[in-house]
C-alpha cells in the first residue's frame, strides 16, 4: 500500500500519535488510501513524516490525533511549517470492534474524518501563558491530592496509636494535630510508641511541604491570571481558580472557536435537541470540558448567593414554571455567552456585564 507516483493534485492526511512513533496515512481528494509509514516521535522524525506526506502531491490538511498529548510536538513543527492542521478524535470504538486496531488504521480512519470535514477543531496552540497556567494547575491538582492523602494517613496512624498518643492526638483539629505532630521528638524507632510518634511527624512534616508547594503555586497562578486576564476575573463570581479552568479551556487561541456556541459546546452548556414526532425538547448536555462545566457551575451559585440582578432571573424563570436544574443550564449557557466574549475580545472590566435581558 503505497503507491509513491506524485500528483498535482491536493491530499489529505492523518496521523496516529504514540509515545515513541508517529504513523501517518495519506488519501487523495477521492477519498482513495495512496499510502501510510511509520516515523520517530522525534524532530528528525516530524521532517521525515512532513516530506513524506509532501511527496504524494498538495497537502490540503493534516488530522493529528492526540494534539495535546503525544502529539503536542509534531502539531507545534506542523504549524511552523504552515500546515493546515485539525484535530481528531479517538476512533468510534464500534467500528474499532468490526474492522479491528491498527496504527496504520487509525491514521488512516483520522485522515478520512479530515477529508469528510467530520473533524474540523483547531488545535490549541499550547504557545502562551494559558499553557503556562495549565501546566502549574497540573502541579498544584497533584499537591493538593498529595496533602489530602498524608492528612488521610495522619489521622488512620492517630485511630490506631498506642493509647498514650491516641488519647492526646485524636480530638485535635487537623492544623492542631500537624503543628503537634511536628513537634514531637525524632527517636529511632524501636517499639509501637516510638514507630509511631516517627509516622506522625514524617507524615506531618510532609504536609506542611506540600501545602507550602501549593501556597507558593497559587501566588503564581494569581500572579497569571491577573496579567492574562484582568477582565474575567473582575466579573462577579469568578476567582483565580475557576478563571484559570476557563482559560485553559479556551487555551493560547481561543479564536479557534468560530462563536460563541462553540465555546458553550466546549464547557458541556449547550442544550441538545432531543425532539421527535410531535414532541420538541431539549436536553442536558454531558459532554464537554467537565472542569469548565463544574467552573460555570461554581459562578452560577454564588451569582445565586449574592447578585441581585441573578435572583430576579431566578425569581421570573421559576414563575414561569422552569425547576432549578433547568434554571442552572440556562444561567450556565448566558454565563459561557458572557465569558466567551471576554477571552475573544477582552474589554474593561467596568463594561463586561450587560443586563439580563434575555433567555437563556
Amino acid at each position: 500500500m503505497n503507491d509513491r507516483s506524485l500528483s498535482s493534485s491536493r491530499v489529505t492526511g492523518g496521523v496516529d500519535t504514540h509515545k515513541d512513533t508517529h504513523t501517518a496515512a495519506v488519501l487523495d481528494a477521492t477519498g482513495r488510501a495512496l499510502g501510510s509509514a511509520t516515523f520517530p516521535a522525534s524532530a528528525a522524525g516530524y521532517a521525515q513524516l512532513l516530506e513524506w506526506l509532501r511527496s504524494f502531491g498538495e497537502l490540503d490538511r493534516v488530522g493529528i490525533e492526540g494534539t495535546g498529548s503525544y502529539g503536542s510536538g509534531l502539531t507545534q513543527y506542523l504549524r511552523e511549517a504552515r500546515v493546515n492542521l485539525v484535530e481528531v478524535n479517538r476512533p468510534n470504538r464500534q467500528a474499532r470492534r468490526r474492522h479491528g486496531k491498527s496504527d496504520p488504521a487509525d491514521a488512516e480512519a483520522a485522515a478520512r474524518a479530515t477529508l469528510a470535514r467530520d473533524a474540523v477543531g483547531v488545535p490549541k496552540s499550547q504557545d502562551g501563558a494559558v499553557e503556562v497556567i495549565r501546566i502549574l494547575r497540573l502541579e498544584r491538582r497533584s499537591a493538593i491530592r498529595a496533602r489530602t492523602q498524608a492528612a488521610n494517613q495522619l489521622h488512620a496512624v492517630v485511630s490506631t496509636a498506642p493509647e498514650q498518643l491516641r488519647g492526646e492526638l485524636r480530638a485535635l483539629a487537623l492544623s492542631a494535630l500537624i503543628t503537634r505532630a511536628c513537634k514531637l521528638r525524632r527517636v529511632q524507632p524501636t517499639d509501637a510508641v516510638s514507630a509511631t510518634q516517627t509516622v506522625l511527624r514524617g507524615l506531618a512534616k510532609r504536609w506542611q511541604q506540600l501545602d507550602r508547594e501549593v501556597e507558593a503555586l497559587d501566588k503564581q497562578l494569581q500572579g497569571l491570571a491577573k496579567k492574562t486576564a484582568p477582565d474575567l476575573l473582575a466579573l462577579k463570581g469568578i476567582g483565580v481558580d475557576v478563571a484559570c479552568t476557563l482559560l485553559v479551556a479556551a487555551g493560547d487561541n481561543p479564536q479557534r472557536l468560530a462563536h460563541e456556541a462553540s465555546f458553550a459546546a466546549l464547557c458541556g452548556v449547550s442544550p441538545i435537541d432531543a425532539s421527535s414526532g410531535r414532541k420538541h425538547r431539549h436536553r442536558l448536555n454531558r459532554g464537554g470540558n467537565r472542569d469548565a462545566n463544574r467552573a460555570l457551575w461554581v459562578i452560577a451559585l454564588v451569582r445565586l448567593r449574592c447578585d441581585p440582578r441573578t435572583r430576579a432571573y431566578v425569581a421570573r424563570r421559576t414563575a414561569e414554571g422552569l425547576s432549578k436544574p433547568e434554571i442552572l443550564r440556562c444561567l450556565k449557557r448566558y454565563i459561557a455567552r458572557e465569558v466567551f466574549k471576554l477571552l475573544s475580545a477582552p474589554k474593561p472590566a467596568n463594561t463586561c456585564q450587560p443586563p439580563m435581558t434575555k433567555a437563556a
